[in-house]
């Protein structure tokens, strides 16, 4: 199976980058991981609604031209569905029985994503009720699938 996490802006915190190359290790032996990393839209610090939708629009033209062709996208959205740790596994279980080899995790900026992502994503899914940075978010991800794994094949990590 192919997982890409796509998501805006780089990885500045040394803490977030070490942890994040820790789960690159660890996922290698389930999936094929590839991490693409979208420029954040360059705005004013003081910024209306019309310069903040225009640049989750620009983020938003940015995420669809490197999402793979048939790719099943899943979002990353505060209004999205919340599931377990089983329940993401078994829907992990449900793409590989169905041939859906080519996952995409899509984690927008700090101002979220755009409608057309929205529009396009197969699902939208809540890491938590709780807010976390878009940069945890994406460390977050990664031990959430690395989990998914490690549940389907019965292996010690789930508690």
């Amino acid at each position: 199976m192919q997982v890409h996490i796509i998501a805006v802006g780089k990885i500045k915190e040394k803490y977030l980058q070490l942890g994040i190359s820790e789960y690159e290790k660890r996922l290698r032996p389930y999936v094929k991981l590839q991490i693409i990393e979208i420029s954040e839209e360059k705005r004013p610090a003081s910024t209306s609604t019309a310069i903040v939708s225009e640049a989750k629009e620009k983020e938003g033209e940015r995420i669809l031209a490197v999402i793979p062709e048939g790719s099943y996208v899943i979002a990353l959205d505060v209004q999205g569905q919340s599931w377990s740790s089983e329940e993401l596994a078994g829907a992990f279980r449900r793409w590989e029985l169905a041939g859906q080899n080519h996952l995409a995790f899509v984690i927008g900026g700090d101002l979220g994503l755009s409608p057309a992502i929205l529009t396009r994503s197969d699902l939208r899914l809540s890491l938590s009720k709780l807010t976390f940075t878009h940069t945890m978010a994406r460390l977050l991800v990664m031990e959430q699938v690395y989990r998914a794994f490690r549940i389907l094949r019965g292996e010690p990590y789930h508690k």
